[in-house]
């Protein structure tokens, strides 16, 4: 293999994957097993992944950009789900499918 393509096959997942699972596997873990740090660690990891993807394919700027995305969204699970009284899961799914969907939108589309 060449290395263009090694770094192809490196980096084939794309970004919007890692973004969906950090945020709903983590709430999963911390819900399941009722340990909220196992369960930020889980954001943490995806979020810490998801970020070297960005600046690799799309730079620093964007890259930024799309972590305060990630970090809003999970802000904004927990206020939709304890301030407005949303069920937690709803909360969840509603904030990682937008955060997905614009991470794809802006870091994974060709």
């Amino acid at each position: 293999m060449t290395s263009s393509t090694l770094t192809r096959a490196r980096t084939r997942i794309p970004s919007a994957l890692l973004v969906a699972v950090g945020l709903a596997a983590g709430f999963g873990v911390a819900q399941g097993t009722g340990i909220r740090v196992l369960g930020g660690a889980v954001f943490a990891l995806g979020g810490l992944g998801a970020a070297w993807l960005w600046v690799e394919r799309r730079g620093w700027a964007v890259a930024l950009g799309l972590g305060a995305l990630y970090v809003g969204a999970f802000v904004l699970a927990h206020v939709l789900a304890l301030g407005v009284g949303m069920a937690s899961w709803l909360a969840v799914g509603l904030v990682t499918l937008a955060a997905a969907g614009t991470t794809y939108a802006v870091a994974d589309r060709a």
